[in-house]
């Protein structure tokens, strides 16, 4: 197992995209040691919360079940992350849990909609202190 690989942490959004991130790992067939699974509850930071907590975390373990259905292999452990940033969020993770890589498959979406959300992908690139590995998205053949 390559060092970079030992302990990877893998941002989830949605039950589809953790699907997808599964099967995208998965294709590549590649020794992971250990996978942190990371939920990202955005909080308003004083505002109004889009969703209510307990339904945000209804969907977490959606996703983390989801992505466990694929890679039961692997040993697999699960974080919710509440920030009101999403990569400071994921990074905050990556840093307590002392991962060697964030491993993710970049979400869909043209440049208007990357400049409405910040663009995570980006900031994980530019902002991680840790190698950062996007996977293409997996084909349906």
């Amino acid at each position: 197992m390559s060092d970079m690989l030992a302990h990877i942490i893998v941002p989830v959004a949605s039950e589809n995209d953790a699907i997808e991130t599964a099967r995208a790992l998965e294709a590549y067939d590649a020794d992971v040691g250990e996978i942190t699974l990371v939920y990202v509850v955005e909080k308003a930071g004083g505002g109004v919360d889009k969703a209510g907590v307990k339904q945000r975390e209804e969907a977490a373990q959606e996703a983390f079940d989801a992505f466990e259905g694929i890679l039961s292999s692997v040993t697999v452990h699960e974080q919710i992350a509440y920030d009101t940033d999403v990569v400071d969020g994921i990074l905050a993770v990556a840093d307590d849990t002392h991962a060697t890589a964030i491993v993710f498959v970049p979400r869909e979406g043209g440049r208007f909609i990357r400049l409405l959300t910040g663009d995570v992908a980006l900031r994980l690139i530019t902002e991680a202190d840790l190698p950062v590995i996007t996977l293409p998205r997996p084909t349906d053949t």
